[in-house]
């Protein structure tokens, strides 16, 4: 059974997919930080990096945007990639050709205070703006219409040969701009032609009330909002074929039947609303997955373990035997069960946390080659639904796996965390330890060099309670010998690393 559970509290939405009762995938959406991948927005050039060919576009969504030429420039590939399509109609797609395109500068495009219209298609994450685009694609459910580009194709996901002729007769006979594109997604293989042919209007409709805003706008503002976590919800049920969305809000839950109704074909997905006490989410083990998946540790079923570390350029993910038992005489076969269970659960945890980015997974050494590719061919199995895009590369002879996948949003870390205001997200403080030494020689030097003698030291707390047990004894000797007088004082709202010496007579902070 497959089925999207979604609840709704005042300040945060949260889909979760269940296959056969377990957690398969979560998205979770803040009001204050609500997705911006697909909005559209009328923005201005702030600054031009000539060196690096981009520029920064404000979009009044907090950090400028960031723009590269070839965001700029008419991309097929991207489309392809974005949409993955085919693109089979013969016609003149680019009006500049790629040798122009190579010699093209971002200050012939673009200039400083100039007014552009921009689309998000990478979100902001930490103090990184948005990655924006001038090539806009505004999708529905069944099309997707390509304003400034003149492609018309065909999802790859259509395998029916008969389908694919036949949506590609319906794009030829569409009468549209020349320079204007469509695209049939994977769900239109089974829309009509009056289903469709009433989408493409519809999609036009909003480009021109789009283009109507940004003549009107006078400053950086948002023209087009991408659907919301509902909707993409009830489109997923749909298009995927779910047997049931159970809904904890009332309202949400009539919202989700008229989208139903208005989307549902041949398969009926039933929309149910949740009226038991216990929260929903408990009840169905969503929050135990959760915090499992918020976890550094997490186990697999054979008593082996995964632990995954996070760096400012990459994702490490760890597969440890830990507890698991095994015979000596079937020592490889054990390692191997260990690894392809660690290659299901990365491939979900992967989708769980929204890891994106480079990822090195560094699996149990194997020493058989074709227990090496067993365990390959399982992870790339296992990634092959992810909706996110995945490159796969090879094992290593160290049985290290390189990977990207590809970052649409902020990771579910960063959106419950927030940095360690002590540890600065290191997950790491100085010993106590190490602190005292510091002290004792911040001590020396404003007694020896400052030539302070009274002498009145703050710190936290807990390092208080350490200094009592160890050294407060030893630096008030030191402070003796070399003339001057030590007093102690604690304050709670201090670093637990930090401490400042005061003189006594004027209360001063001393600098040292």
């Amino acid at each position: 059974m497959q089925e999207i559970l979604l609840n709704i509290e005042s300040k945060e939405t949260r889909s979760a997919q269940l296959k056969n009762g377990r957690l398969y995938d979560l998205i979770i959406e803040r009001k204050q930080e609500r997705q911006l991948t697909g909005n559209i927005y009328k923005g201005r050039v702030t600054n031009i990096l000539h060196n690096i060919q981009s520029a920064f576009i404000e979009i009044n969504e907090g950090e400028n945007g960031f723009i590269h030429i070839s965001d700029i420039l008419e991309n097929t590939q991207k489309f392809e990639q974005v949409y993955d399509m085919d693109f089979d109609l013969d016609y003149d797609i680019q009006k500049i050709n790629p040798e122009q395109k190579q010699n093209v500068d971002i200050e012939q495009v673009l200039k400083a205070d100039q007014f552009v219209l921009v689309q998000v298609v990478k979100e902001p994450i930490g103090t990184k703006g948005a990655r924006l685009t001038s090539n806009i694609s505004i999708a529905g459910r069944y099309l997707v219409l390509l304003p400034n580009s003149p492609h018309r194709g065909v999802s790859r996901k259509i395998e029916d040969r008969n389908s694919r002729e036949r949506l590609k007769k319906l794009l030829r006979a569409f009468e549209m701009p020349q320079n204007m594109g469509l695209i049939c997604r994977t769900a239109s293989a089974s829309a009509t032609q009056e289903v469709l042919i009433e989408e493409a209007n519809e999609l036009f409709n909003i480009w021109l009330g789009i283009m109507d805003s940004f003549q009107k706008c006078n400053e950086p503002a948002l023209l087009y909002a991408e659907s919301d976590l509902i909707k993409r919800a009830v489109i997923t049920a749909v298009d995927k074929q779910f047997d049931r969305i159970l809904v904890d809000d009332y309202e949400v839950y009539q919202t989700c039947k008229k989208l139903v109704s208005r989307y549902t074909t041949d398969h009926e997905v039933r929309v149910d609303y949740y009226r038991d006490k216990i929260p929903m989410f408990e009840r169905f083990n969503v929050e135990r997955e959760i915090e499992r998946t918020l976890s550094r540790k997490v186990w697999l079923p054979s008593g082996g373990y995964l632990f995954f570390d996070r760096t400012e350029a990459m994702y490490t993910i760890d597969v440890n035997s830990g507890r698991s038992s095994s015979s000596r005489s079937d020592v490889e076969e054990s390692l191997v069960r260990i690894n392809l269970e660690a290659a299901e659960e990365i491939a979900r945890q992967l989708r769980l946390r929204n890891i994106g980015g480079l990822i090195i997974c560094d699996f149990i050494d194997m020493r058989m080659r074709k227990n090496q590719r067993r365990v390959l061919d399982r992870l790339k199995d296992c990634m092959r639904d992810d909706s996110a895009k995945c490159t796969i590369l090879g094992m290593s002879e160290f049985g290290l796996v390189e990977m990207t996948r590809q970052r649409s949003r902020g990771s579910l870390l960063q959106t419950i965390f927030t940095a360690c205001p002590y540890c600065q997200g290191s997950g790491l403080v100085k010993s106590h330890e190490s602190i005292s030494i510091e002290i004792e020689r911040s001590l020396k030097k404003a007694i020896e060099h400052t030539q302070q003698f009274a002498l009145k030291l703050v710190i936290h707390p807990e390092l208080q309670r350490h200094l009592n047990i160890i050294d407060k004894k030893h630096l008030l000797k030191i402070a003796e010998e070399l003339n001057g007088r030590l007093e102690f004082e604690t304050s709670d709202e201090m670093h637990i690393n930090d401490f400042h010496f005061y003189s006594t007579i004027n209360n001063k902070r001393i600098e040292l």
